[in-house]
């Protein structure tokens, strides 16, 4: 069999013939992205794509941007967030309105006795206390009832010297020599005197002089009505001048001594009214006022001692008690916000507007007074302005307004 040579004129066109080929098959077989989604589209059935924001559709018109939070250019510091987002968060506003503020100051305070109702009973002579008609803590006793008798030889002795006196007297204050009259006479003063600087009572002098007898022991009286807090009389017991025997307190007029605050001090004035409660008698509401402010400042605490007085005639209040004491001062009518719609960063304080629409506006303000739920605004809100009153929970949700209130570098005229 006859084989026939094949030339290589044939082989470079069979060649050429299957590049050729290729060419025209590959854009077919594997097209370009882009012309692959526009055949796509064109295919009957598929729906036209949408064009991408700006963009210029088929029909010549622009497609709209879509809407973020950023700043608007006509209100500088103005956030825009949709309405749905703050209907989620639970956004509350509330008008900006003069309101009546009453601050209320509360601290805890020890009762204490009357200073000027105290009495401390002591004698200016030695003896020894012969029988006692109080002898137990905490009795009551009236004024001028009998504490104890005491025996003295100075007692004894100035009682003789006394009644010598007042025989001296009768004889001699109507001798012709008028010395002798008025020795006698400045003899009976002189030993009247000595009885008064020991608080030797009247009645004794009189009894004395009626009797003519010297007595062995006196009694001695109480200077005032009220309780017996702190006794160190004994029967039998020698006592020396000045030895303090009783301590007698009347309980019916009492002190609190609370401390307040250094930052509350310009609020305490003196006759201002308190409300005071005891711990284990809540109900019970007892009323005192301020009788005194102390001048000087505790430099720990930073504190000062103000003294509530208030009546205790059924002597609820002891002494060393601790009791609650409550004073509310009105402040008048001011321009206040709710503390909880003002952001405090450092030194600023922030509060939101609400342009409605959901645009909020960062306002830097200046605060005052800050009672239990409100603040007082001294600059940087009008009268009637809209704010949030949620801003701590719309802050934590929307990080996109941290940075607007951080960019925020101050307002005309605030520092």
């Amino acid at each position: 069999m006859n084989r026939r040579r094949v030339t290589p004129l044939v082989l470079v066109l069979l060649l050429l013939v299957i590049g050729m080929s290729w060419v025209w098959l590959w854009p077919r077989i594997f097209p370009p992205a882009g012309s692959m989604q526009d055949s796509m589209t064109n295919m009957p059935g598929m729906p036209m794509p949408e064009p991408r924001p700006g963009q210029r559709s088929e029909d010549g018109a622009t497609s709209p941007m879509p809407q973020s939070s950023a700043p608007s250019s006509e209100h500088p510091g103005v956030v825009t967030i949709p309405l749905e987002r703050l209907q989620m968060i639970g956004v509350k506003y509330e008008p900006v309105a003069r309101r009546r503020l009453e601050k209320t100051i509360r601290t805890v305070g020890r009762v204490a006795v009357d200073e000027r109702r105290l009495a401390k009973v002591t004698i200016k002579f030695h003896g020894w206390i012969e029988e006692l008609y109080v002898s137990a803590l905490g009795d009551h006793v009236k004024k001028g009832q009998r504490l104890f008798t005491i025996y003295s030889p100075d007692l004894v002795a100035s009682q003789e010297e006394y009644l010598l006196a007042v025989r001296g007297q009768k004889q001699l204050g109507s001798s012709e020599f008028p010395e002798v009259a008025q020795g006698s006479k400045d003899l009976l003063e002189a030993a009247k005197r000595r009885f008064q600087l020991w608080d030797i009572t009247e009645d004794h002098i009189r009894e004395l002089e009626q009797t003519g007898k010297v007595l062995k022991t006196l009694p001695i009286h109480s200077p005032i009505t009220g309780t017996v807090i702190k006794k160190e009389a004994l029967a039998g017991a020698h006592v020396e001048p000045g030895e303090e025997l009783y301590t007698i307190a009347d309980l019916s007029h009492v002190w609190i001594l609370a401390d307040i605050y250094e930052y509350e001090l310009s609020f305490v004035k003196k006759d201002q009214k308190a409300a005071v409660t005891l711990s284990y008698d809540p109900s019970a509401i007892l009323t005192g006022r301020v009788g005194f402010i102390y001048p000087t400042l505790d430099p720990k605490t930073r504190t000062a001692k103000v003294r509530f007085e208030l009546d205790n005639l059924d002597e609820k209040l002891k002494p060393d008690m601790y009791a609650n004491v409550e004073l509310r001062v009105d402040l008048g009518t001011r321009l206040a916000i709710p503390q909880e719609a003002v952001i405090e960063s450092g030194r600023k304080h922030v509060v939101f507007l609400h342009h409605g629409g959901g645009k909020l506006e960062p306002r830097l303000i200046k605060t005052g007074v800050k009672t239990g739920e409100w603040s007082e605004v001294l600059e940087g809100l009008k009268e009637g302005e809209h704010i949030v009153t949620s801003a701590n929970f719309l802050i934590d949700s929307e990080s996109r307004l941290k940075s607007a209130v951080e960019s925020m570098g101050g307002m005309p005229g605030m520092k």
